[in-house]
């Protein structure tokens, strides 16, 4: 079983900077894929970004260029770097990690972007 805990979510003006970590309660190491995703009220969850144990990203092209995903397998923990925050960005961030046929999330934490 994994258990996934986010932080770092916060209250920031438009074009400002927010890291969130994602830390995992056991060895991540051996998930192959890990991801981001946001709920903003009244949307449905989105992916944001994901990345492979190898290295391998991709993002929504709504945050391309902007929001770097990176995992540390020694420390247990994802991160998502996001620069260039607007408004369209509030949104509660999830951690995600599919794990030995079941589906892991997070608590949440929530990003809000002021203009």
């Amino acid at each position: 079983q994994v258990q996934l805990v986010e932080s770092g979510g916060g209250l920031v003006q438009a074009g400002g900077s927010l890291r969130l970590s994602c830390a995992a309660s056991g060895s991540i190491f051996s998930i192959n894929i890990m991801g981001w995703y946001r709920q903003a009220p009244g949307k449905q969850r989105e992916r944001v970004a994901r990345i492979t144990s190898g290295g391998s990203t991709d993002y929504a092209g709504s945050v391309e260029g902007r929001f770097t995903i990176s995992r540390d397998n020694a420390k247990n923990t994802m991160y998502l770097q996001m620069n260039s925050l607007k408004p369209e960005d509030t949104a509660v961030y999830y951690c995600y990690a599919p794990y030995r046929g079941s589906d892991y999330w997070g608590q949440g934490t929530q990003v809000t972007v002021s203009s």
